[in-house]
């Protein structure tokens, strides 16, 4: 198993559930909370969370096979807590290259880390704005 990999389960297993609700607070950070395929269990995941207009847009620094990843993307959505505040999101979008709202520096860092990968989310209102 790859160094990766023993990290990221070890933040799943220990640090995800101890620092979610802390990180987010601290602006660029924020806590997915999604529900698990298998268990229907709610699992918290911190994560760095962008603004790009209405959409939230999310690093992969563990890629898109993560759990929480695959969880979101087959639920149709998350809900997202950050600076206090939980939002449902919706219409999970994968993308390859960083959308518009990542700063630049974190591109740059992502990027020498070899995760170019990104989510997009939107809140249902602004969802149903762009449809009318």
């Amino acid at each position: 198993m790859s160094v990766r990999r023993r990290l990221a389960r070890f933040n799943r297993a220990v640090a995800n559930p101890l620092i979610g609700r802390v990180v987010s607070a601290t602006p660029g950070f924020g806590a997915v909370f999604h529900r698990g395929r298998r268990t229907g269990r709610e699992y918290p995941t911190p994560v760095m969370v962008f603004r790009d207009g209405e959409r939230y847009v999310l690093a992969l620094p563990y890629g898109p096979d993560s759990d929480w990843v695959r969880n979101v993307l087959a639920a149709g959505g998350c809900d997202l807590l950050t600076r206090g505040r939980r939002t449902h999101l919706n219409e999970p979008r994968l993308h390859g290259d960083a959308p518009p709202g990542v700063p630049v520096f974190v591109r740059g860092l992502l990027r020498r880390l070899g995760r170019t990968q990104y989510l997009t989310l939107t809140p249902p209102s602004s969802a149903s704005k762009e449809e009318s």
